[in-house]
């Protein structure tokens, strides 16, 4: 990964401190913090933006916004969220060539956490 060629998402958070701490428990640590702006980065290439915005979404449910975040290793994410899943099962294989699970951040947002499926290799246990 160039440090000159990357992408950040920008996320809106109503609470701050408790976005944080959701984004913490996926794996990427505060690496600047401006009150009502947070720099995040996991050192490998997921970087998040948290942007205080107490008033938005109204209702989580009207949040348009999501994340697809790609990592090698879905299980041991997914270890570290399990209760906050929303598929009873877990991660799974999709149709559409992924392996994945889904979560929602504090604010309503809609993340994906997942890799592409490569058929060479053996799905993860019950995949």
């Amino acid at each position: 990964m160039s440090e000159d060629h990357h992408v950040a998402a920008i996320m809106p958070a109503k609470d701050i401190d408790v976005s944080e701490a959701f984004y913490r428990r996926l794996g990427l640590e505060t690496v600047g913090d401006y009150g009502d702006y947070r720099l995040m980065d996991d050192g490998l290439g997921w970087r998040i933006h948290l942007r205080a915005t107490p008033d938005w979404p109204r209702r989580v449910e009207d949040n348009p916004l999501g994340l697809y975040l790609y990592v090698e290793d879905v299980d041991a994410v997914a270890d570290r969220v399990r209760e906050l899943i929303i598929e009873p099962q877990g991660p799974q294989a999709r149709p559409s060539g992924t392996y994945e699970f889904s979560i929602s951040d504090p604010s309503g947002a809609l993340i994906r956490i997942g890799r592409v499926l490569d058929l060479a290799l053996p799905l993860p246990p019950d995949g």
